[in-house]
């Protein structure tokens, strides 16, 4: 296979696992309205916490960006397929911002 083949691929999968983690984070909104708390709420939120590690782990930097960059996409770009570059270098910064936000509303239905 050649490497544009497998950049279009990393992309791909960068592309579900972002809409999943987006996924995620709706859900946990919806739980923190609605004030539920079950199994697949866990679930989100661990899957929210792991994307955290990850990300620290690699000094907030995507491991995709850095598997783009070894099969030669030049700026290592994971999120073109998916949201423009203007809005991806943002993602980080916004999506922490609403998980903090749902978790501070989640604990306070939780514990009220």
């Amino acid at each position: 296979m050649d490497n544009k083949k497998k950049i279009v691929y990393i992309k791909l999968i960068h592309s579900v696992i972002f809409l999943f983690m987006v996924t995620c984070l709706v859900y946990i909104f919806y739980c923190a309205v609605v004030g539920r708390y079950d199994w697949m709420l866990l679930i989100a939120l661990a899957a929210i916490f792991v994307e955290g590690i990850v990300l620290i782990i690699n000094r907030w930097t995507c491991p995709f960006t850095k598997l783009a960059q070894k099969y030669g996409d030049e700026n290592g770009a994971v999120t073109d397929l998916f949201i423009p570059t203007r809005y991806a270098r943002h993602t980080f910064n916004v999506f922490t911002v609403i998980f903090i936000i749902e978790l501070i509303w989640l604990a306070w239905g939780y514990f009220t």
